[in-house]
This record gives structure tokens, sequence and C-alpha cells, in this order.
């Protein structure tokens, strides 16, 4: 455990519940935790705050993957084949991190992010049970197309850069496979733990975690995790909507910021 204050602590546990809701709900819940700890840290290297970061995060990630896969209509075999591509292309990812410029890529994904936010603002049906996505069936071309490009494709930019990961899977999968947003997050919530697994086993191989602080953090990162699965199967699309949307607009003002301040 690092040498930090029990307000810190706390703080730290805290936005690991917040993000654990927000991940489980729509994804993005690295959004609020890796900020957080980088601010709790401010001595630890970056390593080990993105190692920790995973840790935690994976916990909360399982805890809700688990309660959508009890109580939402999930193709848990389509999810996992998805996820394992995933992990190849988030492996491949990081492997050309190195000498991929941040200060490049933010501006592509903010413009990405407010193309997403027009579509689903201008097409209120996207993603809803009532909506056009689930009046056409998924092809054998489509389900090929979920796994290549949407989990290759997700994966490999999860580990080259990283911020609305979760997000784009629940678009993708709802765009590709034409699922309502609830099976969407649901779905993705399988891949992120599978691309997540990957992404710990290298950093425990290379000690980069601080286990015991990520061990208190991960209980209140389960707890959000699997509130945030119970209330989005609870409250249904529209209320994943209104949470993506606000989520997007967040990502976008904290890449703006990043990108303004490089």
């Amino acid at each position: 455990m690092p040498d930090i204050t029990l307000t810190t602590l706390i703080l730290l546990c805290l936005a690991a519940a917040a993000a654990g809701w927000i991940d489980a709900v729509v994804g993005g819940g690295g959004l609020l935790l890796l900020p957080a700890l980088l601010l709790g840290l401010p001595n630890v290297p970056a390593a080990h705050v993105l190692g920790t970061n995973k840790a935690v995060a994976i916990v909360g990630t399982s805890g809700a993957a688990i309660t959508y896969v009890r109580r939402a209509p999930v193709k848990v075999g389509l999810a996992v084949r998805v996820g394992l591509m995933a992990l190849a292309g988030s492996m491949a990812g990081a492997f050309f991190a190195a000498g991929i410029s941040s200060e490049v890529l933010r501006p592509v994904i903010m413009v990405a992010l407010l193309g997403v936010a027009a579509f689903v603002l201008l097409r209120p049906s996207f993603g809803t049970a009532a909506g056009d996505t689930d009046a056409r069936p998924v092809t054998r071309a489509r389900i090929v197309t979920a796994v290549v490009l949407v989990g290759g494709g997700i994966g490999f930019y999860d580990g080259l850069f990283g911020p609305g990961t979760g997000t784009f899977l629940v678009l993708a999968l709802t765009a590709v496979l034409h699922l309502d947003l609830v099976t969407a997050s649901a779905t993705a919530k399988i891949v992120n733990v599978c691309t997540n697994a990957g992404a710990l086993a290298m950093f425990a191989y290379q000690g980069t975690v601080l286990w015991q602080l990520a061990a208190v953090m991960a209980v209140f990162n389960l707890a959000g995790g699997m509130a945030g699965a119970r209330m989005a199967l609870s409250r249904g699309s529209g209320f994943v909507r209104a949470v993506l949307l606000t989520v997007v607009f967040s990502l976008v003002a904290k890449l703006g910021y990043d990108q303004w301040t490089a």
C-alpha cells in the first residue's frame, strides 16, 4: 500500500465506485478512475498507476458482466469470440503504442466522439427495443464483422490509446449486431473482461500493480458495477442512452482539456 492519507484513500474508493457504475451502464469508467488515481498518487510511476487501474477495473467489470449474464439475454459465446479477438487486438495496439503520439490521436478521437453524439441525438430510436435496430436479421457476415472489426479494431484502439473504449464497444455492437443498448452494454462487459485480463496479466508480469490498494478499491468498484448493471436492466435503453450521451460529452471535454494543456 503506498503512503497515502485516509482522506485520499476514501476519495479513491468513492471514485472507484462511481467508475464501476458508469462502466457497467455504458462504458467509460476509466474516464473517472484513471485520473483519480493519477491525482491521488502523484509520486507513483505511471506504469504502476495503469496496472493498479486495470486490477481495480477488472473486478467491477466482471461483477457487472455476471449480473448481466444472469438477467439479460446475452449470447455469451458470441461475446467471448469478440472478446478474444479484442484481447489480441489490444496486445497489438499496445505493441505499437510507443510510436504513436497521443497529441495526434486526441483530435481524431474527439471528432469521432462528436460524430457519435450527433448520431445518437438525431436517431432517437437508435438502440431502443422499439427502434429499427431489432427489425433486421443478424447475418453471418455481421457476426464476422463484429468479431473482426469490433473486437479486433476497438481492441487495438484500447491498447493503443484507450479512452472511451467501452462506449465505442456499446455503439459498435448496437450498430453491427442490431442489439438494443442494454444488451450491447452486457455484451461489451464480457469483451471488457477479456481485454482487462490480458492487460492485467502483462502489468502483473512486469510487477507494476499496487495489489493492496487495488484490493481495497476493487470492493467499491465491484459494488458500483453491479449496481450500475442492475439499474441499466431495470430502467432500460432510454436510461442507458442518456448516460451514453453524458459520457460521450465528458470524454470530449476530457480529451479537449488534455489537448489544450499538452
